[in-house]
């Protein structure tokens, strides 16, 4: 009887690794891993720096604008010339530095304390060294001129610091008569209001203007009740 024939196959020993593989240790990286890996974190890493330098030079620039500001001195409220400043006549605004030399900062208010103003001056006015002292109206060169005014030839509300314009109306007056204007000019002449005195008993009041020297001894020669005023912008044309 024939012997069985065995369908036993030889083993052919455990299966051989792939070349990519061969030889790596278990669960090390892939080498093209890694610097793929590598290269996407470039980028941000590059962002970061980029913000932290934008912040850091936004940081500095804020610094230096505040720190070229100052808190200085102004007035809260009109002042008259003689005027004793207080305290309640000065508050403070941040300026920068530079806005002038003669500007007061806050930080020396108790040197103005107690000290009169040389000028009138209205709310709001940077204080300064110059307008410290004794009265100094009229200023060189100007002269302050007193006219009387009745209703329709001023502004009612018209008050110290009002900027007006001098406007002769010939005839207007029972006073007024030919030749009576004087010829050298017919104005107007622009000033500024210093003084407005209460109404008198025929219902006119005095208004104190300050003007150039030769334009006040002109306003002054005009007979009362041929002038009249009207308030123009500070600094605007006469």
């Amino acid at each position: 009887m024939p012997a069985p024939t065995s369908t036993h196959q030889p083993s052919l020993g455990p299966p051989t690794a792939s070349r990519s593989w061969a030889g790596r240790k278990p669960g090390a990286r892939s080498r093209i891993a890694g610097r793929t890996g590598r290269r996407g974190r470039v980028p941000y890493l590059v962002l970061g720096v980029l913000l932290v330098v934008v912040c850091a030079a936004g940081s500095v620039i804020t610094v230096l604008q505040v720190g070229d500001r100052e808190p200085m001195l102004t007035l809260a409220r009109p002042v008259t010339v003689g005027h004793v400043l207080t305290p309640q006549d000065l508050r403070q605004v941040p300026l920068s530095a530079d806005t002038g030399t003669d500007v007061v900062p806050a930080r020396q208010a108790s040197s103005v304390l107690g000290q009169p103003v040389a000028y009138s001056l209205p709310a709001g006015t940077l204080l300064s060294r110059s307008v410290l002292g004794r009265p100094q109206v009229p200023p060189p060169g100007q002269g302050v001129v007193a006219m009387a005014v009745k209703a329709g030839q001023a502004p009612p509300d018209i008050a110290p610091g009002t900027t007006v314009s001098v406007i002769v109306t010939p005839g207007s007056g029972a006073s007024s008569s030919a030749g009576s204007a004087p010829s050298a000019s017919s104005g107007p002449w622009q000033a500024a209001v210093v003084g407005v005195a209460p109404q008198t008993n025929d219902q006119s009041s005095v208004v104190s203007l300050q003007m150039p020297t030769d334009s006040a001894r002109q306003v002054a020669a005009i007979p009362s009740g041929q002038l009249s005023l009207v308030a123009v912008p500070a600094g605007g044309g006469a």
